[in-house]
């Protein structure tokens, strides 16, 4: 994870949250009062976003010290102290929300990417993400991916070509949006094709795709598209994918499956801040 892009990021995310000043914190706490406190994992999960921590009191105070007991990717459990941090009472409170809801959501993706890995249980089928991420926060969502054991799938708009279908539509068929792509982009480039259909999968080979995605397919589906595919030529599946089926598409040949749910509509992790108050001077 760049760490210059994490500190630029929570310096907006603490001044959107906080504005000019914490007001309650400021109001009751000298920033000579120090105090000390854990962040507890409330529930079970893969821990992911300790440079969160880290980074965001570093811009309130260096001096704040952090002490991080595990490492992302960790598993924890109910009670397991995570991090404890010792400071300015002040600084400790305002940073609270923010990190805590980067480090919640954080851990929530590697844990639900980790569980669809094992429920996936395919040596060669590789889970990855896609662009369905919250805005602002892609960076961290797709580093919590590969915490949890996924790939990432492109970053953006801008290091991969993709042509989904209403790229097809407009341009009229896959073959003349491939040359126009080749075209237009550099060799280091590769060029994926999203196909629904075995003349579409047919179409997408002979036109030289790098990377062909099976969109909306069944697992029988799948698993037939696969064949019409040379083995230099990845695959992915992608579309209509639960954790709930997922273990259906397990071992069918393809090289990857894209899923947005691991980022989109993950629940966070249950983790809190809690004072030690035999620490507070």
């Amino acid at each position: 994870m760049n760490l210059i892009k994490l500190r630029t990021l929570l310096h907006a995310f603490f001044e959107e949250d906080m504005g000019d000043r914490d007001i309650t914190s400021q109001a009751i706490f000298p920033i000579t009062e120090c105090g000390k406190g854990v962040f507890i994992s409330k529930e079970e999960g893969i821990i992911s976003g300790l440079d969160v921590i880290k980074e965001g009191y570093y811009l309130f105070d260096p001096a704040i010290e952090v002490k991080t007991f595990y490492q992302d990717g960790d598993r924890v459990y109910e009670g397991d102290v995570i991090a404890e941090v010792t400071g300015p009472i002040t600084y400790l409170l305002t940073g609270e929300r923010v990190i805590l809801n980067l480090l919640q959501r954080m851990s929530g993706i590697s844990t639900i990417t980790n569980k669809s890995v094992q429920t996936l249980n395919d040596k060669h089928t590789k889970i990855c993400d896609t662009r369905k991420t919250s805005p602002g926060l892609r960076m961290l969502e797709k580093y919590a991916v590969t915490v949890g054991g996924g790939r990432n799938h492109r970053f953006g708009l801008y290091d991969g070509v993709m042509i989904k279908d209403n790229h097809i539509s407009f341009c009229g068929s896959i073959t003349e949006a491939v040359q126009r792509v080749r075209e237009n982009i550099g060799h280091m480039v590769n060029v994926e094709v999203e196909t629904e259909t075995k003349e579409q999968v047919i179409e997408a080979v002979e036109a030289k795709a790098d990377v062909i995605m099976f969109d909306n397919c069944s697992p029988k589906q799948v698993k037939e598209l696969v064949s019409y595919v040379p083995d230099l030529v990845v695959t992915e599946i992608s579309g209509g994918i639960t954790l709930g089926n997922l273990a259906k598409y397990r071992n069918l040949g393809a090289d990857y499956i894209s899923l947005g749910y691991i980022t989109h509509s993950v629940k966070a992790l249950d983790i809190s801040l809690t004072v030690c108050e035999e620490e507070i001077k």
